[in-house]
């Protein structure tokens, strides 16, 4: 794979930097991220690199910020439903969100696991890659808010981990010879959303002593 970015008509300097940059990152990793690779990636000028991001860091916050952008479109945010349409049409748009990530974007998002392990050395780097997430995290949280969730901003939690642990175990981690088909991701999905969307079982429902004092059991001892 060449890291060699093709030049996308209207593309501004700053974006062919910083999809340079990403390309780097998932073919090289983070080492193989230098101001003269991206202007050789990009096929830029030597010094056009430097010109719109003079140090490593405002390179590293450039590349956050067009991966955001990219990655939104990726998942398609702007393609999420009305969570009034009920639990299938929003099971439907992440398990096509995820299994684009899994394969046409595989590189990006590669380039986004090398950006997040920086982030955990690079607190001000850390800063940018979370508001980044955020745009994701707050519409999630919202969606499951709408289906009727009891606590949406653990149940966003857990949605975005199971995506998170989804995407990594097959594009890095034990899983990354073998990609699941949409189905797969579409089921594993589904069972997760109903778990997080049915009501509690009737033993779960704790009995309250006369007064709302200390829970007591259903059956008393004589």
């Amino acid at each position: 794979m060449s890291a060699r970015t093709a030049r996308t008509a209207g593309a501004s300097r700053a974006d062919l930097v910083a999809d340079a940059a990403l390309a780097l990152l998932a073919e090289r990793g983070m080492r193989g991220l230098t101001h003269r690779a991206a202007d050789e990636a990009a096929g830029l000028p030597q010094g056009s690199t430097s010109n719109v991001a003079r140090t490593r860091q405002a390179l590293l916050e450039l590349a956050v910020r067009r991966l955001a952008e990219r990655e939104a479109r990726v998942l398609g945010l702007h393609e999420m439903p009305d969570p009034r349409s009920g639990a299938g049409p929003l099971t439907d748009a992440m398990a096509l969100a995820a299994h684009r990530a899994l394969t046409l974007n595989r590189e990006l998002t590669l380039a986004r696991y090398e950006l997040a392990l920086e982030a955990t050395r690079r607190p001000e780097l850390r800063t940018h890659f979370d508001a980044a997430g955020a745009r994701f995290r707050d519409l999630l949280t919202g969606l499951v808010t709408g289906l009727g969730s009891t606590d949406p901003d653990r149940h966003a939690l857990s949605l975005i981990a199971w995506a998170d642990g989804l995407m990594f175990s097959c594009v890095a981690g034990s899983f990354s010879t073998r990609v699941p088909a949409l189905e797969e991701v579409r089921a594993s999905l589904r069972e997760l959303l109903d778990g997080m969307l049915a009501p509690p079982p009737p033993s779960a429902r704790r009995l309250k002593s006369p007064g709302g004092g200390p829970p007591r059991s259903e059956k008393m001892c004589t």
